[in-house]
């Protein structure tokens, strides 16, 4: 009888062989009177982001194409095709920057590149950015400085030179306390030359390696690549990919740049060394002696050298005042000239989508200054007191972790620009929209690296994990920053 009062379930079928969606599909047990259908609660949850996404992605598609067919088709008066352009600029601005903000769309196979590229056709479909505006606005400098970077990193990448010098930190780092350190100023002081994101792609797995077969605990040291490196690069123009836009928009030279911001990543390097140490003491209590087993580095000499006397030359054309661009561009252009190196090995290294969103990035914020920016906005934006350092400060932080660092100076830029003191303004934002990327693990692309390459390798690093030692030491290294640009 009790057998009798049992729920009968149908078996599964096989399924068949291939993995087409039909054919799966048709294997799986569909509903009829002996299979009672049960509404899965976490396909619901998922499938409302992906329809809300496409929702809005429709919207703004939606205004864009009203803006620019309403002219041809109704001929309004001057007033309201302006009005529609304004409303279509708002509309895009917002959702680009909305998007940009999460990373993705969801139910959309589209990262931040592709984001600000259909942004940007947007802008200029809609008429809210004629298009030689749109060729205008794409600041020329700023692409052909971090393509130049890309190339000088990727060439000491390729020849070993990083390897060599993880290498080196193997060999003299011989206690933890010590390595944690080694691993700081080699992140910190890389990142204030070479671009912080470049120098973590390439340190993250070394550091892994190096922790794993040194039998430690690999998670503070990946922490101190990624927070040493956000806060190195505060230190000089070429330190990140905001850095090097701040320095087109303003001019700065790059000895003035280095001196301004050099002893706030001074100071922030060594507070960073001490919150890791002090957030795992039980890793850094234990003194002993660390015995690095015998390791073969896979290096290039010739390459090396050369790679490391060109790094040398640029960094000294820099301070010696030429054009951060020109002389990354030639360096880089030279660094190619090689037999030993094939050029497509070269490019299969540079962050193409990077540019990409930069010119996008450009287009999206120079249409909506075009339609959007009046005295009106002006007036208001200034009574923020955004000439005021602690106030500039604080607003530039939280917008960097609102919608990311490189985003927050495009939209503040018009605004630094009207200021009086214009060169400290922009020292400030600089400083500001950096070291605010180690309040959580999704402050900077940086992080997000580190993350990712370690996630790869087993080993997790979970928000909380970032966030205990992030968010003090963003905290202290602002104030520190803050402090240091206003007295």
């Amino acid at each position: 009888m009790a057998e009798n009062n049992l729920r009968r379930w149908p078996v599964a079928p096989r399924l068949p062989t291939g993995n087409s969606p039909a054919s799966l599909t048709a294997a799986l047990p569909q509903p009829g009177p002996g299979i009672i259908s049960i509404p899965d609660p976490i396909a619901k949850r998922t499938r409302w982001p992906t329809a809300l996404g496409i929702l809005l992605v429709g919207l703004v598609v939606a205004v864009s194409l009203a803006a620019a067919l309403t002219p041809i088709l109704l001929h309004p008066d001057q007033r309201i095709e302006e009005s529609l352009e304004r409303i279509a600029a708002g509309v895009i601005f917002a959702g680009s920057y909305l998007a940009l903000a999460v990373g993705r769309i969801p139910g959309l196979s589209v990262d931040r590149a592709g984001i600000a590229l259909a942004g940007a056709g947007l802008m200029v479909a809609s008429g809210a950015l004629p298009l030689e505006d749109a060729y205008r606005a794409v600041d020329l400098d700023t692409i052909t400085l971090l393509l130049g970077m890309m190339i000088v990193v990727a060439s000491l990448r390729l020849s070993g030179f990083f390897a060599v010098a993880t290498a080196w930190v193997r060999t003299h780092a011989n206690r933890p306390p010590a390595l944690l350190c080694a691993i700081v100023a080699t992140s910190g002081v890389f990142s204030a030359f070479l671009v912080n994101d470049s120098i973590c792609l390439v340190l993250a797995p070394l550091v892994l390696d190096l922790t794993l077969a040194l039998k430690r605990r690999p998670l503070p040291y990946l922490l101190a690549v990624a927070m040493a490196s956000n806060v190195g690069s505060t230190a000089t123009i070429t330190g990140n990919p905001q850095n090097i836009m701040i320095g087109s928009f303003s001019h700065i030279p790059y000895t003035r740049f280095a001196l301004a911001l050099g002893p706030v990543a001074l100071v922030g390097l060594i507070t960073t060394a001490g919150l890791i140490a002090l957030f795992h003491r039980a890793e850094f209590a234990d003194n002993a002696r660390l015995e690095p087993p015998p390791v073969k580095v896979a290096a290039n000499r010739a390459l090396v050298t050369r790679a490391l006397a060109a790094t040398l030359a640029l960094i000294a054309a820099f301070f010696a005042g030429v054009a951060p661009a020109k002389a990354a561009i030639v360096i880089g252009g030279l660094l190619l000239l090689t037999r030993r190196v094939k050029s497509r090995r070269i490019y299969a290294e540079i962050d193409w989508s990077l540019l990409l969103m930069f010119a996008g990035l450009f287009i999206i914020v120079a249409g909506a200054q075009h339609a959007l920016l009046g005295p009106d906005m002006i007036a208001a934006v200034g009574r923020l007191h955004l000439d005021r350092v602690p106030v500039l400060g604080a607003v530039t932080a939280t917008l960097s972790n609102l919608v990311s660092n490189v985003p927050a100076v495009l939209m503040l830029k018009p605004f630094v620009e009207t200021l009086e003191d214009h060169d400290k303004a922009w020292l400030v934002v600089a400083m500001a929209s950096t070291l605010a990327g180690n309040f959580t693990v999704l402050g900077s692309i940086a992080n997000l690296i580190v993350v990712q390459k370690a996630q790869a390798s087993g080993v997790t690093i979970s928000f909380w994990d970032y966030f205990r030692v992030g968010a003090p030491l963003t905290l202290i290294t602002l104030a520190i920053g803050t402090l240091w640009l206003w007295l």
